[in-house]
Parts: structure tokens; C-alpha cells; sequence
């Protein structure tokens, strides 16, 4: 096992990462991802709204969230509200549902400017990921654990591996940003 390949599971993490951040851009089309991180206060503690009801997708631009439990229906409300997701909220008795409004061509393009940071601060931490690993394979040259031979091999393959991370963010990306100016 070389000293890259220890290090390639921190990269698939970071693009995991990646696409989990990229999920909660909202575009025009209803996600369940998009509240993924909105918590809820149940039952004297506050936990993901994944756990308290099923949610689903009826239509391209609305999600229905029905509690398992009905007598947290107004805590589930109030939950959506303090989260400001921007999108439409109508306590339904029974279920909520939330309604996605139609993005106009100013929201779209600060959207893209949004996606643009994080697939950014993406790439950072790929740089920071290939630098310490060159880090730790000067090292060993420098201890004589490795010759100067595979020194040159790790570092190419190294640079050929962020180049694929790399590719991969700019692919994400690009997918993202086609959903995001979609209308």
C-alpha cells in the first residue's frame, strides 16, 4: 500500500462532502437533500426531520412531510420557518407541505456564485490533502525510506490523482450549475 493510496479515502470524502453541500443549494425543483439539515424540536430534544415523518415528492415544486406523530405537527412548522429555507410553508392538519417558488434569473445567477464558493473550498482541501501528502513522501526521501526514483513516481502519481479529484469537482459543478439555470 503506497502512502497515496492512505490518503485517497480523505479525497472520496471530500467529494461526499461536496455533493452533500451541493445539495442543499436549492434550484427550481423540489429535493428532500434540501432539509437534510433542518433539526426539529421533539420530544424535549432537537432531531433530524428525517426521524420524525416520511417525507416525499409529489410534484416537481412541492414536498410533503407527514409526521408519524401528529401532535408535533406545529413543532415541525415552526422548525421550517426558523430554518428560512425560502420556501413555502402551509400546515395541511395533518402533514405540511412545502412549496418551491419559481426562481427568477437573479436568483439563479447568486446561486451559481454560491456553487462557485463551495466547489472553491472543495478544491482547497483537495490542495491541502496533495500537499501533505508531498509533505510525507519528501519526508521519507529525506529518511531514506524511499529512493529518489520513487520519490519522482509518487509525486507524479500524485499530481495525476488531484487531477482527477479535481476533474471530478469541476464535473459536479458543472451538472449543478445546468440544474440550478434550468427553468
Amino acid at each position: 500500500m503506497s502512502i497515496i493510496d492512505d490518503h485517497k479515502q480523505e479525497l472520496d470524502k471530500t467529494i461526499e462532502f461536496i455533493k452533500g453541500e451541493l445539495n442543499s443549494i436549492r434550484t427550481g425543483r423540489a429535493n428532500a437533500n434540501m432539509l437534510e439539515k433542518v433539526m426539529v424540536e421533539a420530544y424535549g430534544s432537537k432531531v433530524p426531520i428525517m426521524q420524525v415523518g416520511s417525507i416525499s415528492v409529489p410534484e416537481p415544486r412541492s414536498i410533503v412531510i407527514d409526521p408519524w406523530d401528529k401532535s408535533i405537527l406545529k413543532d415541525l412548522e415552526r422548525s421550517l420557518r426558523e430554518a428560512n429555507l425560502g420556501l413555502g410553508i402551509v400546515n395541511e392538519g395533518t402533514s405540511i407541505r412545502l412549496t418551491v417558488p419559481l426562481m427568477t434569473e437573479e436568483n439563479r445567477k447568486e446561486l451559481v456564485k454560491i456553487l462557485g464558493q463551495k466547489l472553491e473550498h472543495g478544491k482547497q482541501s483537495v490542495r491541502k490533502i496533495r500537499d501533505r501528502i508531498r509533505e510525507t513522501v519528501l519526508a521519507e526521501e529525506k529518511e531514506k525510506k524511499i529512493s529518489e526514483d520513487e520519490r519522482f513516481k509518487l509525486l507524479k502519481q500524485l499530481d495525476e490523482m488531484t487531477g482527477e479529484f479535481n476533474e471530478k469537482i469541476k464535473k459536479i459543478g458543472e451538472e449543478k450549475e445546468k440544474e440550478i439555470m434550468q427553468i
